[in-house]
């Protein structure tokens, strides 16, 4: 397939789909890394049509859902000093914390707003001289580079006002830790495609090399994603397991140089706290040292609050594909889009949301 109208074609997809049927015959559990493709997959009634022999469970690529509990808070105590606003994009406002939200402080009267871009957050720095400028660096590779664009603007303008408290996320050591957890056991990944764009293919060649498991690049139309189920189904029958790539009209092989020069010139890789999966060892990015004084937690003097476990809430499982949101005992009864309890129910990304907005209830 070549054009964008082809990996939408119904015929196209129905073809796929019973070429899958043909050439499945083991259990096989495929884990889609990327909140996206959840959605894509629940959109377009994806799972709902695969052979029973094949397992669909969702990963912890939405930013959102996979940042601490800890985080949240410390965010929250900093938006109820008068000296500081608080920058965010708009799924972090209605996460609940332990005992309560970013929204619900700005509701109170905290200084807190909602941008589209940390480049944003910059010019509400220049425009407050007065008051320190907080963004919240979540996210992974999709947004660090423009994160790290936020930093090198800041240097450019001699701004002393702004910082960011850093919570950014790398995908493949993640994934790699994921493959070594025997309890969930997973026989491909398809890849994250908006990462993909950034990273390219060649970050995921050690899933097949050191641990056998093949893994597909692909993009978030009906046909990209039974397309890539398809090869994945061939490499693990035929035991022949790869990184493959059916996103090449966005993904190249070496990622987006320009982007990945930008993170490496201001980040470095560290480890990272992430929720429900504990700290994953060089799977994320902060500051070079040259930059430190651009760290919230450095400059204001404060550290990031541990993790506090929400009674009843199995975010950590879900986010590691050990459950489905359906065990969950609060699930679309106190936790509600409209009322969220774990992050998940929260990101339009989030596997519980996912779940809730097409019916799984």
């Amino acid at each position: 397939m070549k054009y964008l109208e082809e990996f939408r074609d119904v015929a196209t997809v129905k073809k796929m789909l019973y070429k899958l049927k043909l050439e499945s015959n083991k259990k096989i559990k495929i884990m889609e890394v990327c909140g996206t493709h959840t959605m894509a997959i629940f959109r377009t009634g994806i799972r709902d049509l695969l052979p029973d022999n094949i397992e669909l469970i969702s990963g912890p690529g939405c930013p959102v859902c996979v940042t601490p509990q800890g985080y949240i808070d410390t965010a929250i105590e900093l938006s109820k000093r008068e000296d500081i606003i608080i920058t965010t994009f708009a799924d972090m406002m209605r996460v609940p914390g332990t005992d309560s939200s970013l929204q619900k402080q700005k509701a109170l009267g905290a200084n807190v707003r909602m941008v589209y871009s940390p480049l944003d957050a910059v010019k509400i720095a220049q425009d407050n001289p007065d008051k320190e400028v907080v963004f919240l660096a979540i996210g992974f590779e999709t947004t660090i580079p423009t994160i790290a664009l936020s930093v090198k603007r800041v240097e450019e303008l001699n701004l002393n006002n702004y910082s960011i408290l850093q919570s950014l996320k790398t995908m493949p050591a993640t994934m790699e830790g994921l493959v070594l957890d025997e309890e969930i056991e997973i026989d491909g990944f398809i890849c994250p495609g908006h990462v993909s764009t950034v990273i390219g293919v060649k970050p995921y060649e050690f899933l097949a090399e050191k641990y056998g498991v093949p893994a597909v690049v692909a993009g978030f139309e009906s046909g990209d994603i039974v397309f890539a189920l398809y090869k994945l189904l061939k490499m693990i029958q035929d035991r022949e397991p790869k990184i493959e790539n059916v996103y090449s009209r966005l993904v190249k092989y070496e990622g987006n140089q320009s982007a990945i020069n930008i993170i490496s010139d201001i980040f470095e890789v560290t480890n990272s706290q992430w929720r429900g999966l504990g700290e994953i060892k060089g799977s994320g990015l902060k500051l070079r040292n040259e930059y430190q004084n651009i760290d919230t937690e450095i400059k204001l003097g404060i550290s990031i609050s541990r993790e506090k476990k929400l009674k009843g809430c199995i975010c950590g499982e879900v986010l590691k594909g050990k459950k489905t949101p359906l065990e969950c005992k609060l699930f679309s009864k106190a936790c509600t889009p409209v009322n969220p309890i774990g992050a998940c129910m929260v990101s339009e990304e989030g596997t519980c949301a996912a779940y809730y907005k097409y019916g799984k209830k």
